[in-house]
């Protein structure tokens, strides 16, 4: 488990145009020294393109990640890894991308697909959308791109590689059009919740998230988690988890209720929900990640604005006024921000494929 805490907040505005406001949200974000932010997208709900957004984010802010869903369902892989490449590189090393599918009929009708496929088929691509992505990102070695105007070179051949990938729905021929991101390979996110996803956050992800009403119930997801990527070769301190609830911070410590404030989230049909003020949501957070059940939250404000103004300015302050969490970055990247290495390039090292 990483003795570091890790906050995470989302930045969803409904109904929301405006740049503007995201940069706004993201900037209070970044004061308070969150790892990231994310942005959730779906073919089923109006408004902007995640992705977009935060690219315009980007050059707003200096240190916080930017994490927008991406849906592989209706979107080439090719295209994925590219365009959450150029994020990277235009966040200088601070994009992630939360792995979405798309499930309803109406969604697939949009996309050009006949009918919705099952949820364990949907993860099943998803994963092999993370895989190839990988594959192309790593398929232009660092500094595969020369520039030499003298002998008419632009790129080293030596330092491309070929990529044939036929997947259950999809065929990918790299290599990449774009460079190596920044950080390699962005980071990864997975809502682990149910049980297709949770298989490939096991096997890919860099960050799981996990909506969960009590620590036990968060320890056994993490858990399972841990031993899933253990046995995919992976190491299982690679992998952060962190819980995720909706937060309404509206009415203080004053008006919680029974299953809230100081006696944690409850379940709603959104998922668990910590209604209370900024303190007693500070005593939750440290107590759970004393605990050892969570590396973190993954905090969704119900009204954007005042919550997480007063998540920011309230409880992030409260943490780190007992030294629980960060009061400056030490890096400029998200795998920095998490205590994540930079992946080595898998053609580009012994055993590697050509």
């Amino acid at each position: 488990m990483s003795s570091l805490l890790h906050l995470a907040a989302a930045l969803d505005l409904p109904g929301v145009a405006d740049g503007g406001a995201y940069v706004e949200l993201a900037g209070l974000a970044e004061r308070g020294g969150l790892d990231f932010v994310t942005l959730d997208d779906s073919f089923a709900r109006p408004g902007p393109d995640a992705l977009g957004v935060l690219c315009r984010v980007a050059p707003a802010t200096r240190r916080i990640g930017l994490v927008p869903t991406v849906t592989t369902t209706h979107t080439e892989p090719f295209r994925v890894q590219a365009a959450v490449a150029t994020l990277d590189r235009v966040s200088r090393g601070r994009a992630g991308w939360r792995i979405d599918v798309s499930t309803t009929e109406g969604e697939t009708r949009l996309s050009g697909r006949r009918h919705a496929a099952p949820a364990e088929d949907l993860w099943q691509e998803a994963g092999e959308v993370a895989d190839v992505a990988a594959r192309l990102r790593d398929s232009r070695e660092d500094g595969a791109g020369i520039r030499d105007e003298a002998t008419g070179r632009f790129l080293d051949r030596d330092r491309l590689h070929r990529v044939d990938f036929t997947g259950t729905a999809f065929s990918v021929r790299g290599p990449s059009t774009v460079p190596r991101p920044p950080q390699g390979h962005p980071v990864r996110v997975v809502d682990a919740t149910d049980g297709p996803a949770r298989t490939v956050a096991a096997r890919y992800a860099d960050v799981a998230l996990v909506r969960a009403t009590a620590p036990a119930q968060a320890a056994g997801v993490r858990d399972r988690l841990r031993e899933e990527a253990r046995a995919f070769g992976r190491n299982p301190d690679a992998l952060r988890v962190l819980v995720s609830l909706l937060v309404d911070l509206g009415d203080g410590e004053h008006a919680a209720e029974p299953g809230h404030g100081g006696g944690g989230p409850r379940p709603t049909v959104q998922g668990p929900l910590y209604r209370g003020g900024p303190v007693d949501l500070a005593e939750l957070v440290a107590a759970w990640h004393a605990d050892g059940v969570t590396d973190g939250f993954h905090l969704v404000p119900v009204e954007p604005r005042r919550d997480l103004e007063r998540l920011v300015n309230g409880t992030v302050v409260l943490l780190q006024h007992r030294g629980l969490f960060r009061t400056f970055y030490p890096g400029s990247t998200l795998r920095e921000h998490l205590g994540l290495a930079r992946p080595a390039n898998q053609y580009a090292v012994p055993g590697g494929t050509p």
